[in-house]
């Protein structure tokens, strides 16, 4: 598929980062977009950006969305095919994610599970219930966004992050898993996997709020001393690998909310804007690319796992990712 105009494309996760960027060059293209997001805030300012540029006569339509519920899936699947008057669909991107989870030993059960949920489960939901209306089309592909940590299971270096590593790299397995079932089964259908490094989203904002305590801004004095509880359990060391500054243990309620809220604010500018990850992701599309890989970062882990297998796990394995890096 190397052009887009006409087709038609769902993306879920639109209300952010990537998945807002994916949805505004889609509609540029000429390509008709659905999109979903479960913050219906950032759902209508994606519209509200999206329709002040689209080209006239290209359709978009925005639908509210859990993707780690199969009801409202399953309703998000109509509701696209009666709005973009469509039986079928050309081009799935399943984008949505969330981080949180990190322990499987220390976080809550609804936290990791939530997590989990949303990140692997949404893909196989959107999967199964877009799965006729892709096989409707005359050409169809999916694309599943993973992660780096799909390559190695451990945010940062060797931050626990179990819930969202063990959906990443559920995610990858099942697109893989994917080509040759469409090759012997579907053959008009492809399917990639888009493994993002760092990239400047709203990913950490939208974790407070659908597994978090929320907007920091608005943390209850209860809310704060829970989390101020949580850090005294941690050490210095794994404090400053999570990013948190251990002097928050002692500051005021007040300069906890004004930190975390900048915390997250910061998060923006790493790695690639969202833009250029985009942009990454559909020149890959074009060329039928099984595989993504979206940032230097995402290309030095990928080097180094594959190079020192044995040594992915060790605790100073970022000498390898830095020296591919380098190269």
């Amino acid at each position: 598929m190397t052009e887009f105009a006409g087709r038609i494309a769902v993306v879920t996760g639109g209300g952010t980062g990537m998945g807002r960027a994916l949805v505004r060059q889609l509609l540029a293209e000429g390509c008709h977009v659905a999109t979903c997001d479960v913050v219906e805030e950032n759902l209508q300012e994606t519209a509200r950006i999206a329709r002040n540029e689209a080209p006239q006569g290209i359709r978009l339509s925005t639908h509210q969305c859990d993707v780690a519920s199969e009801d409202e899936v399953s309703r998000f699947a109509s509701e696209v095919a009666r709005d973009q008057k469509t039986d079928h669909i050309n081009l799935l991107f399943n984008n949505a994610g969330i981080g949180g989870g990190g322990s499987l030993v220390n976080a809550e059960r609804s936290e990791w599970e939530r997590t989990f949920n949303i990140n692997w489960n949404g893909v196989y939901l959107c999967t199964r219930n877009f799965l006729p209306m892709l096989l409707a089309s005359d050409e169809g592909h999916i694309i599943n966004t993973s992660s780096v940590n799909g390559f190695r299971a451990s945010l940062g270096g060797n931050i626990p992050h179990t819930a969202y590593s063990a959906a990443k790299f559920a995610v990858k397995g099942f697109t893989e898993a994917l080509i040759n079932d469409f090759r012997f089964n579907a053959p008009h259908l492809k399917a990639t996997v888009v493994m993002p490094g760092g990239v400047g989203t709203d990913i950490a904002r939208n974790t407070s709020r659908l597994v978090g305590g929320g907007d920091p801004a608005t943390w209850s004095d209860v809310v704060v001393n829970e989390m101020r509880s949580q850090w005294q359990k941690r050490s210095t060391e794994h404090l400053q690998a999570l990013n948190i500054n251990p002097a928050l243990i002692d500051m005021t309620n007040d300069e906890v909310r004004a930190y975390m809220v900048e915390r997250e604010d910061a998060y923006r500018e790493i790695g690639i804007t969202p833009d250029a990850a985009a942009d990454i992701i559909l020149n890959g599309v074009r060329n039928n690319h099984w595989r993504i890989l979206v940032g230097k970062d995402a290309e030095a882990l990928d080097r180094a796992v594959r190079k020192h297998p044995h040594q992915t796990y060790d605790l100073d394995f970022n000498k390898y990712v830095k020296a591919e890096w380098q190269d």
